[in-house]
């Protein structure tokens, strides 16, 4: 596996890729990779010829007073990470290759962004998401690219980008993997000491409560949304939002009429958690 750390040596290395006949599949991540990045590495593996993994904290997705200087770093091993599952090459440019001198654009999603983890995290979360990634996407050029379900919003955010923008590549959105326990994998598990790790796995109890109350057959917000919410109060968590949307477009909804997306995010001890669900009414 090369470590690549320019994007002039990155376009290179895709022209090459693409002269021999091989499709590109790109792995953005933070670093921190836990089980859930792997397995976007495997699904990688098994369709592409050049395997990217890019490895950077983007600190313009970070509000202030957010955990950019804490956020765990180590390439060393990630890399070794990235390397056990085949990657080809590992992108790891530095915040001046991103983001050089004089760099003043910002790519701004409408109608998608301003809720969830929009409207707990600040405006400029999503801005700093979509810009990061066209210029990964623009720099990599893969045929395609691969996320995680665990931010489903950032999902869509992508899919909306791509659209709009004319990108050509195609997004594919990764089932959630969990630990053991139930809770969804996320490099800010690290951050949770014995007490709040247990407490933590009440997200997605409570995203199996709300589909236990679809699958007996409630269809209105209301009520699925108490069983949900029940279940986090008696572990002690007051949700920064609990809602059912729209799977498309986030719309909020009031009853689910095919599918819903519910989604969770709770600060936990020092960690910041988001979780979700496709809950669909039974035919």
């Amino acid at each position: 596996m090369r470590i690549v750390r320019t994007v002039t040596e990155m376009r290179a290395a895709a022209r090459d890729a693409r002269a021999a006949g091989r499709r590109i599949g790109l792995v953005p991540t933070m670093g921190a990779l836990h089980e859930g990045h792997l397995s976007l590495v495997r699904r990688a593996r098994a369709d592409s010829g050049l395997v990217v993994v890019s490895l950077f904290v983007n600190p313009t997705q970070f509000a202030a007073g957010e955990d950019l200087s804490a956020y765990p770093r180590d390439e060393v091993r990630d890399a070794a990470l990235a390397e056990g599952e085949g990657a080809d090459i590992l992108f790891a440019p530095s915040t001046q290759e991103i983001y050089p001198d004089g760099f003043a654009t910002t790519i701004h999603i409408s109608g998608i962004t301003e809720v969830l983890c929009g409207a707990s995290r600040g405006a400029g979360h999503f801005d700093g998401v979509a810009t990061v990634v066209a210029k990964l996407l623009n720099m990599v050029t893969p045929d395609v690219a691969y996320f995680g379900q665990k931010d489903a919003q950032q999902v869509l955010v992508v899919r909306r980008l791509v659209r709009d923008l004319d990108i050509p590549v195609r997004i594919e959105a990764c089932p959630i993997v969990r630990e053991p326990d139930g809770l969804a994998m996320s490099s800010r598990n690290v951050y949770l000491d014995a007490e709040a790790r247990a407490q933590a796995t009440a997200l997605n109890r409570a995203l199996a409560a709300a589909a236990a109350a679809v699958a007996g057959g409630e269809t209105a917000a209301g009520p699925v949304l108490t069983a949900a919410r029940d279940v986090l109060a008696d572990a002690g968590i007051d949700p920064e939002y609990l809602e059912l949307r729209h799977p498309d477009d986030l719309r909020r909804l009031d009853r689910i009429e095919r599918a819903a997306l519910l989604a969770v995010a709770a600060r936990v001890g020092r960690a910041r958690l988001i979780d979700n669900r496709i809950l669909e009414v039974p035919r």
